[in-house]
């Protein structure tokens, strides 16, 4: 009897899966918010690197080529038919990721995600899996927190901006942040429910035709800009208020000018939101961010 030799694992890949088509699913220009973040987490512990490089380094790709890019696989999945409305040159309805391989990459991830966070203890492990948790929930039915905009955009804020800088600040100390930090960080998640406002400025249409109830489709374009930019000022507002409580004046004078830059340029936003609104991403956020580093770096100084 003649034996058959095994197919390798390889060689069922369909044909046409390229990496390049896989890693654009993955999104890594999306992974940078929640890299930021756990850096902030990192900094606020004010805990020295040199003997815990390893732990920052495996938590850097946790929170951004992991976790993130998970969270872009499963809703590229599940958005496919909005995507083929909005974006259709997307991985998945151009065909450049077939059949069902969207959902077996996001699964694939996910596995490997719970796998790398094993690495980071108990506080890492369990940040992740509720990470993982909220990036299916967001996206997958019967869930789907996306399908309104105040639930959703809020688990992605938290998942974004609180909970790597949380993690980050709990494995660099071994113990649980303080409440400092814990403010800080969930400050700034609830700042970012205002950018994810704004990131759906770029789907109303196809989030229209599809019943996806986006802040942009149920305010409209002014009403959701003018949230947006009341919540990304008020909790930075916040947080200036906690700096001076801490007596951080220095601190507390560069998030100031942020906030002010940023009003400057929320005040053009709101001349054409729905156009500006990736402008606004490219220049607003950016001053918001690095506030979030200014603020770290006060956390330091007050745990030195």
């Amino acid at each position: 009897m003649t034996e058959i030799a095994p197919v390798p694992l390889v060689s069922r890949l369909p044909s046409r899966l390229q990496p390049a088509a896989v890693l654009e699913l993955l999104k890594p220009i999306t992974w940078f918010p929640p890299i930021w973040a756990f850096g902030c987490g990192v900094v606020s512990s004010g805990a020295p690197l040199a003997p815990r490089w390893p732990i920052v380094i495996a938590g850097l790709v946790l929170a951004g080529p992991m976790v993130c890019a998970t969270s872009q696989a499963v809703n590229d999945w599940f958005d496919r038919h909005v995507d083929a409305i909005n974006e259709p040159g997307r991985p998945i309805p151009s065909g450049r990721i077939p059949g069902r391989w969207g959902l077996y990459i996001a699964l694939i991830w996910t596995v490997l995600s719970l796998g790398v966070a094993t690495l980071l203890g108990t506080w890492g492990f369990a940040a992740a899996a509720l990470g993982l948790a909220l990036a299916w929930a967001y996206s997958a039915p019967p869930i789907r927190l996306k399908q309104n905009g105040w639930w959703g955009n809020s688990a992605v804020g938290l998942c974004y901006e609180g909970l790597p800088w949380i993690t980050a600040a709990a494995i660099m100390s071994g113990t649980a942040p303080s409440w400092p930090v814990l403010a800080i960080a969930l400050l700034y998640s609830a700042g970012a429910h205002g950018i994810m406002t704004l990131n759906d400025f770029k789907s109303i249409g196809g989030d229209r035709v599809s019943g996806v109830n986006s802040l942009p489709v149920l305010l409209g374009p002014e009403r959701a800009a003018r949230l947006a930019c009341i919540t990304m000022a008020l909790a930075q507002v916040a947080v200036l208020i906690l700096l001076v409580m801490w007596s951080r004046p220095a601190h507390a004078m560069i998030v100031a000018a942020l906030i002010a830059a940023q009003l400057v340029l929320m005040r053009r936003l709101m001349t054409n939101p729905r156009e500006l609104a990736p402008w606004y991403n490219g220049t607003g956020v950016l001053l918001y961010v690095l506030g979030m580093l200014v603020t770290a770096f006060a956390l330091a100084g007050m745990s030195a």
